[in-house]
């Protein structure tokens, strides 16, 4: 049996016994677009070359080795644009899922894998299909975004496999302090220390409400609390009120008609302050929508942009109208 070591530039590295198939139908890749750095009927000697390369590139190393992995020729799943269906009730899915580890497929989100740990994940947020008991399902983009929040920044580059700018919730935590400046004595040495372990000055302005965002277990340094934005701090209260473990959609959408609703009466009320007001609701609302929906709203904006940039058109009645 030949086994093909092959590389997607950018993507992953991967091996596969059958490369027309795997590579060039399953994932939509033409001959041009990936290369083959080995090929061998050694299946331990090339799942151990995966692993080395897989790391040494940054993409993501897999937690199961190529020739450990089980394949259950019985676990047919079903995957469409939105979801992943399995064919087994829910009852019974842990069981199938511990039989077909190292099963992967591919998404419009990315590759996805069963794991132990994304186990975890799936019998968690699994449903039941309403239109038949013996199945369940589960949604490809939230499921994208558990790799984000658990293993992104050390596997990704720094990039997200559904497009958030960060995980939600594995933060460093660690005390941070802004310093301010300072007249009345040389307080450098003191930046990002806690002021009363080294005896700062009381003349000196700092701030001790800002805690670090760099995930936990990532071998940079804490983030100095100055390159924290708006959007990571709406993202950070957010999250540690709940509303990406238990929110969705569907309620972030109505509240941000609502919270455009107060806009306009604001507008047409002539009250500065509360157009302000309802303009930063809104942000907020379109910043957790964003994140529910998996992907930031930084991205969000940067596509928007990248649209309209190049557009033109004239102004009529108060409205920019494109040619």
């Amino acid at each position: 049996m030949t086994y093909y070591l092959y590389h997607i530039p950018g993507k992953k590295i991967g091996i596969t016994k059958d490369l027309k198939k795997r590579v060039e139908e399953q994932q939509g890749y033409d001959e041009d677009e990936y290369d083959i750095i080995m090929q061998t009927d050694d299946i331990a000697k090339i799942s151990e070359y995966e692993l080395f390369l897989q790391e040494l590139y940054g993409y993501r190393v897999d937690e199961v080795p190529y020739n450990k992995l089980k394949f259950n020729k019985e676990m047919k799943i079903n995957v469409t644009e939105a979801t992943t269906t399995f064919p087994c009730p829910l009852n019974k899915l842990k069981g199938r899922l511990m039989d077909n580890i190292g099963m992967k497929w591919d998404t419009e989100h990315g590759e996805l894998n069963i794991t132990p740990n994304t186990i975890k994940w799936i019998m968690k947020n699994a449903k039941m299909s309403m239109y038949n008991s013996e199945r369940c399902y589960i949604y490809n983009k939230a499921f994208a975004r558990y790799y984000d929040n658990n293993d992104a920044y050390d596997q990704y580059n720094g990039k997200t496999k559904s497009g958030g700018l960060q995980n939600d919730n594995k933060v460093c935590g660690e005390p941070q302090f802004a310093i301010r400046d300072c007249d009345n004595c040389d307080c450098d040495e003191y930046q990002s220390h806690n002021p009363e372990e080294y005896d700062m000055p009381d003349c000196c302005n700092y701030d001790k409400h800002i805690t670090c965002t760099t995930p936990k277990g990532s071998k940079h340094d804490c983030v100095n609390p100055g390159s924290i934005n708006e959007f990571d701090l709406i993202r950070m209260w957010a999250n540690q009120r709940g509303i990406y473990e238990h929110g969705d959609t569907k309620t972030q959408a109505l509240k941000l008609m609502e919270e455009a609703g107060e806009i306009c009466r604001a507008v047409l009320k002539e009250d500065h302050d509360e157009v302000v007001d309802g303009i930063g609701d809104c942000v907020v609302v379109l910043t957790n929508l964003a994140e529910l929906q998996g992907v930031s709203i930084e991205k969000c904006i940067n596509v928007a942009y990248n649209v309209i940039a190049k557009r033109s058109g004239k102004m009529v009645n108060g409205t920019f109208k494109k040619d």
